[in-house]
């Protein structure tokens, strides 16, 4: 008998999300391995954020959902939203594009980083405050600072901190939509090489293929809802069959031309 292989961190079928009478996400289907990066990549508009806020369970009130969403093999689709608080954070984590929005301007960075190892991982406040230096220098920052508030940090630290708080009950889910649109190139490099360097599978959402293409061993392509396409990000990206892959590849490939 062969033994039983570990769920998928993540595992959407036949996912389709309505609003009133507009299908936005319509029949997808998309996983991710235990460790894997798989990028889902399409132009602004196409639903891959709709497709993230299924995963979290944090679809606004009116959304119509159907299909099925496992995240670590917990169902998320008909979960009560109490019974996913304690999924999100500790299971699935979420960055997004403008960390100075997340983060609570008012709080350091080591109250922030505390909390959640307090309530998912049980950390008394002492070994909480250990614990959150030991975070900052793992997404490369000085322990210090946990003493810093959010506005004392330039936008590549606060990404990081935000990194840092997606990480600390060590998910088996990382979802990351569009973490480096507000960073200059440089930072966006390194927090490109931090995400691939971290230990947990991560769904890394984006319309820019090439930095998807950078870290992601599958690429899942997205148009008006639907997945069009996906594989391999190597053979996606030499080979596209679908034509509207062909056409973000090709306009890939223009903007990386010489002026």
């Amino acid at each position: 008998m062969k033994p039983a292989l570990p769920a998928a961190a993540l595992s959407v079928s036949g996912l389709r999300v309505r609003y009133a009478d507009q299908v936005v996400v319509d029949e997808v289907d998309l996983d991710v391995g235990t460790g894997e990066r798989v990028g889902l990549i399409g132009e602004s508009g196409c639903g891959k954020t709709t497709i993230a806020l299924a995963v979290l369970g944090l679809l606004p009130m009116g959304a119509r959902v159907a299909g099925s969403v496992t995240v670590d093999g917990r169902e998320i689709v008909g979960t009560a939203d109490r019974e996913l608080r304690g999924l999100r954070g500790r299971r699935v984590a979420y960055v997004g594009q403008d960390a100075l929005a997340a983060l609570n301007p008012l709080a350091t960075v080591g109250y922030q980083l505390g909390l959640p190892l307090r309530r998912h991982r049980g950390l008394s406040r002492r070994a909480s405050t250990a614990a959150a230096g030991a975070l900052l220098e793992q997404v490369d920052l000085p322990a210090n600072l946990r003493r810093a508030v959010p506005a004392q940090l330039s936008g590549g630290q606060r990404q990081r901190v935000a990194i840092a708080l997606a990480i600390a009950c060590r998910p088996a889910l990382l979802i990351a939509d569009e973490p480096t649109t507000a960073l200059d190139v440089t930072t966006q490099a390194g927090i490109l090489t931090l995400l691939g360097a971290l230990p947990t599978a991560l769904l890394l959402i984006s319309h820019d293929i090439a930095v998807v293409g950078r870290i992601c061993s599958r690429l899942a392509v997205v148009r008006r809802g639907k997945v069009v396409e996906q594989g391999p990000a190597a053979r996606v990206l030499a080979e596209p069959a679908h034509p509207y892959t062909r056409d973000l590849v090709a306009a890939a490939a223009a903007l990386d031309l010489p002026s």
